[in-house]
């Protein structure tokens, strides 16, 4: 078993891509509440199936397990953070330690959102006829894309990895 990491040839690569994501969000969400002004515009048609809105989401992911006790949402952010800088750091491959990064330059994110606002800000809201997918932020789709490549990176890259197709467990 390998020792406790906290830092890598690839950490710095994780602290600027996390550094970005974050500092991307906020801007936007700063630009958004406060320049754009979008609780007073609300919504704003983009195209027929995408808006903007204002949307104040108390819970977790996409408004699920809604909570009024946001520093408990934050202490778990905190939290899995903290694992996922240390999984960053026994990354061997880049694209993995940029995954990592995206997701947690967006929980970051989000998690500030609910220190200093009492809420994550969403504005992003696609629809079409009926069907309405759930209102999201730059950071969601940061969180999402490090997930997506993830299980890229965990399925399909480097198929010459012996440990491939093992579940991450070593031969015995």
């Amino acid at each position: 078993m390998k020792g406790l990491k906290l830092w890598s040839p690839l950490a710095p690569l994780v602290l600027a891509l996390a550094a970005l994501v974050f500092g991307l969000d906020q801007t936007h969400k700063w630009w958004m509440i406060s320049v754009f002004d979008i609780a007073a515009k609300s919504p704003v048609t983009v195209t027929p199936f995408f808006e903007l809105v204002m949307v104040w989401n108390r819970g977790v992911s996409y408004g699920l397990l809604t909570t009024h006790t946001q520093e408990l949402l934050i202490a778990l952010s905190l939290v899995i953070t903290a694992m996922l800088w240390i999984w960053a750091c026994r990354m061997e491959r880049a694209l993995g330690a940029a995954a990592l990064a995206l997701v947690i330059g967006g929980a970051l994110a989000n998690a500030l959102d609910r220190g200093l606002r009492g809420a994550v800000a969403d504005f992003f809201h696609f629809h079409y006829g009926n069907f309405s997918w759930y209102v999201f932020n730059i950071a969601d789709v940061a969180i999402v894309a490090g997930v997506g490549l993830l299980l890229y990176e965990s399925l399909f890259d480097g198929a010459g990895h012996e440990r491939r197709g093992k579940a991450g467990f070593p031969r015995q």
